[in-house]
């Protein structure tokens, strides 16, 4: 593979894995994925990711979105993106991904950067509720939804990034 190739599938790459984990901040991950693989599937032709992938990716970033805007339009609120919140989740991600990396390869590097930085994040958004008075915390119920949304689109952003990879090396 000459370098340049390489280059621009190591970009590819990292623009996959930027999609996975800016879930976490409430980000549209799953359309940054989407956009990335047409990307790549038009500057290769559609020789290795086809329009039947595409359109795949295009129907499950659809759904996680519309998913996120109903959970949205329940009252459920996103988690807020503070420096320190944003620093925490990213030595969480790096953490996660060196953990899962010797035991599931290049899914546990994609799996441990999410779940790590899930994690840091929730913990630290846990931490700045505690500091609140009660009326001005959020609720129970609010801020499981909340988890139940990222985990959701997080899930569907893996399989994204898992389907256009398989597209590429299978």
């Amino acid at each position: 593979m000459p370098p340049l190739d390489a280059a621009g599938l190591t970009i590819f790459i990292l623009v996959l894995f930027f999609g996975v984990f800016c879930i976490i901040f409430g980000m549209p991950g799953t359309l940054i994925i989407l956009i990335d693989a047409i990307v790549y599937a038009s500057i290769t032709g559609f020789e290795k990711i086809g329009l039947k992938i595409v359109i795949i990716l295009a129907v499950v970033s659809f759904c996680a979105e519309l998913f996120d805007f109903w959970i949205g339009m329940a009252g459920i609120r996103k988690l807020g993106l503070t420096k320190t919140g944003f620093l925490v989740s990213l030595v969480g991600g790096v953490v996660g991904a060196a953990l899962l990396t010797p035991f599931l390869m290049g899914l546990g590097t994609l799996i441990g950067m999410f779940v790590g930085g899930f994690v840091a994040m929730l913990v630290v958004e846990i931490l700045e509720q505690k500091k609140l008075k009660p009326p001005f915390r959020t609720s129970f119920g609010n801020r499981t939804g909340r988890i139940a949304a990222i985990l959701v689109k997080g899930f569907l952003a893996i399989l994204m990034t898992v389907v256009t990879m398989s597209a590429i090396y299978f």
